[in-house]
């Protein structure tokens, strides 16, 4: 993976501030129910959060790898590309077309939010790290379309780092939410800051998008067979959005 992977995937956490707070940041300041107010509930809340989205990106990721065709590789990078486009567009709140995602995400939330009620209110750090790993699976645009384009890195590994990456950033308007620090929460939420990443993002996907476009036929010409040779599969770059070598 390259340093813009990361970049780019703890860029769209950050910049999803205030979704972040609107969706979950009640779960976070609510963590002291009951009386406990121990930071050791809260981190385990947001360690148990951030692990469940490794681990789908972990999943996802080696499942995508796990299919060797050159044609499937090629149309996961216009994927990446695309899906850069999109949630920069959404975190700029100039297009709001992935809240269909969320809305086809809650028929998997409900049942996943009424198993994960069970653990509140919260009264342990192992009941918090419970509770933070149904919580990463709720409908979240932000989360399943970083999840779809994590899978482009066609790896467990990449795809994992990629969404720990991801949780990283939401956790300053996370943590700002669980210990009432307001003017974190509002620093985060500034338009400036959204539309910074936003056009950032959406660069990147334009120029993910020019690069495969440029040099994708080069990658599917070496993935063609020779006569009497095996044919070979087409070689994966590591990150979603790592440029492509030139045929040599």
């Amino acid at each position: 993976m390259s340093p813009a992977d990361y970049a780019a995937a703890f860029g769209i956490g950050l910049a999803g501030a205030g979704h972040c707070l609107g969706m979950c940041g009640g779960i976070a300041a609510a963590l002291s129910l009951g009386g406990q107010t121990r930071p050791s509930l809260t981190l385990a809340y947001h360690g148990g959060r951030i692990t469940s989205y490794g681990a789908l990106g972990a999943l996802l990721g080696f499942l995508a790898g796990s299919i060797n065709l050159a044609a499937w590789t090629l149309g996961l990078r216009y994927l990446a590309g695309v899906l850069l486009i999109l949630m920069g567009l959404y975190i700029a709140d100039w297009w709001r077309g992935l809240t269909v995602i969320e809305r086809a995400g809650a028929v998997l939330w409900r049942p996943v939010q009424r198993f994960s009620s069970r653990f509140l209110p919260v009264t342990s750090p192992g009941q918090g790290f419970a509770l933070g790993l149904g919580w990463g699976l709720m409908p979240c645009g932000l989360i399943y379309s970083g999840l779809a384009w994590a899978a482009t890195a066609q790896s467990a590994w990449g795809a994992g780092s990629l969404m720990l990456a991801f949780g990283a950033g939401t956790l300053p308007a996370m943590l700002a939410a669980s210990f009432g620090a307001s003017g974190v929460q509002t620093l985060l939420r500034r338009r400036g800051l959204k539309v910074l990443i936003a056009v950032l993002l959406i660069a990147s996907g334009i120029w993910t998008l020019y690069l495969v476009a440029s040099h994708g036929s080069h990658l599917l010409q070496r993935s063609l067979p020779v006569p009497g040779e095996t044919p070979a599969s087409m070689p994966m770059e590591s990150g979603p959005m790592e440029g492509h070598r030139h045929h040599r």
